[in-house]
């Protein structure tokens, strides 16, 4: 695949989809949130229902991402939502086996968190709108306060497991020299001066690579690949080594995920349950400073 024909398959425009809006087998979601800097009083993730309520791409059915894709009894905050409630939801929205999933939000840094978890459970056919809500928005496109009433269709999990590690493979990776483990939050998270777990720090071995820097300010696009790419190799992340991505709950890691599915790196995946499941155990090390 191509480099053009790999990225249009991963991230569609908004005169690809404006053109596509009455397509039967497409289904829009609008998975559009908040994340509040560490130092702002809990809750720091907040979901937009209001805002979707308001107005929203035509036929875009709205996903809390702080509840309907995780798992709520799980001992780790912002867990993934198992198969069968994941399985549920797609389902209930109208979402089944043979629909193209299109995803937006309005910051960038949250869509990609149900792109990932569709790639885990088999569901390739997912991909991002580029500059999401804000470009809409700023291009005049239609927008509706129209609920879709979509019918049930049947959507089939299966696990990917090459998507997605955990702690014990994370720990396995630390001392591999062909693996990479890429911290995707702020400079200022990495080095430990802020936080929003228990413990503040990294993964020892982890090199930086905020995520935010992937996206233009203005309009919320994804920058050009040459230039992710620099960022990437910049911290001694290349294609010849295996890459694990995480955060602090696995989301933008999968921003990060994202770039590196677009920079066509051959062996990447996500740490899902992030620093939020590093530090739960308390023998797993931890390093702060520069």
């Amino acid at each position: 695949m191509t480099e053009r024909a790999r990225r249009d398959s991963l991230l569609v425009e908004t005169d690809w989809l404006a053109a596509r809006l009455d397509d039967p087998r497409l289904r829009v979601v609008d998975i559009r949130g908040i994340i509040k800097p560490p130092a702002a009083p809990k809750p720091w993730y907040l979901p937009q229902h209001e805002a979707y309520r308001e107005s929203h791409i035509p036929g875009a059915v709205f996903f809390d991402w702080t509840d309907d894709i995780v798992e709520p009894t799980a001992p780790i905050h912002m867990t993934l939502a198992g198969p069968a409630r994941f399985k549920a939801l797609m389902e209930r929205f109208g979402i089944g086996d043979d629909h193209a999933v299109v995803i937006y939000d309005d910051t960038g840094g949250i869509a990609p968190r149900l792109w990932w978890a569709l790639n885990y459970y088999g569901h390739a056919e997912a991909s991002l709108l580029n500059g999401g809500w804000v470009k809409w928005r700023a291009e005049g496109r239609p927008v509706t306060a129209e609920v879709p009433r979509h019918a049930r269709a049947v959507f089939t999990p299966r696990l990917e497991p090459g998507w997605r590690v955990g702690t014990t493979e994370v720990k396995v990776a630390t001392g591999d020299a062909g693996t990479v483990l890429v911290d995707c939050r702020s400079p200022k998270e990495f080095v430990g001066e802020i936080g929003r777990g228990e413990r503040k720090g990294r993964i020892p071995g982890a090199v930086n690579v905020p995520v935010a820097r992937f996206l233009n300010a203005e309009d919320k696009t994804w920058k050009n690949l040459p230039e992710i790419r620099k960022m990437f190799e910049a911290a001694g992340v290349t294609p010849d080594r295996r890459v694990i991505t995480y955060c602090n709950a696995g989301v933008s890691a999968s921003v990060g995920l994202f770039a590196l599915k677009l920079l066509d790196y051959p062996e990447a995946a996500n740490f899902a349950g992030s620093w939020y499941e590093w530090e739960a155990d308390p023998a797993n090390p931890v390093a702060t400073g520069a």
